[in-house]
């Protein structure tokens, strides 16, 4: 029989009010003050905070406090990864973030789901879908995806919007409900040099 946890891990419906899944939020919402509360000038402490929290981190990342998840274990992010303010990963199911990732401020993503009827929903029943998010992705200020979404290589999610279904690679796509707006062309190539 599977615990609450591998359960929550696989995508079957658990029970969060299970006992070692408290100790983990608990566990992880210490490292998180500790983070959050640490001096600007702390960054390599943070780091060593983020390494011990998640499933796996590329060598060179970095996210700018407050930052907020509910295990950490769950999360993993590749090389060159970057999230800005006030970032909240919900991940009770696996949250993988490739290589050269950009995330705005206030961009949340949202692995825990709940029954739509009230019933299974009020006994405390959840269920939790994993997200994926490619290499080369730039997620806009303000940005909520939801469970089960993969945002594909290259793509740009504008500011403000709500990612409820996949988005392909190589397009830009926004809106609430996100829908793909455009695909990325050589056109949009900049070439910048330093003045």
């Amino acid at each position: 029989m599977k615990s609450p946890k591998e359960k929550m891990i696989a995508g079957l419906p658990y029970l969060d009010s299970d006992g070692q899944l408290f100790k983990d939020r608990q566990y992880a919402k210490e490292e998180l003050k500790r983070f959050n509360d640490s001096e600007p000038k702390q960054i390599k402490f943070r780091k060593q905070i983020i390494q011990k929290l998640f499933h796996a981190t590329g060598h060179r990342f970095f996210l700018e406090p407050p930052f907020r998840c509910d295990y950490g274990y769950n999360i993993t992010i590749g090389e060159n990864f970057y999230s800005n303010y006030n970032c909240t990963i919900l991940d009770c199911a696996p949250v993988t973030i490739g290589d050269n990732v950009l995330f705005g401020p206030n961009v949340s993503l949202f692995t825990a789901g709940h029954p739509i009827h009230f019933e299974a929903r009020n006994q405390g029943w959840e269920f939790a879908l994993p997200i994926v998010i490619e290499d080369n992705v730039w997620i806009g200020g303000h940005v909520v995806i939801n469970p089960g979404v993969r945002i594909g290589t290259n793509s740009v999610i504008g500011s403000g919007s709500v990612v409820t279904k996949d988005i392909p690679s190589n397009v830009i796509a926004a809106g609430n409900p996100c829908r793909i707006l455009r695909p990325i062309t050589e056109s949009d190539r900049i070439d910048y040099v330093e003045s």
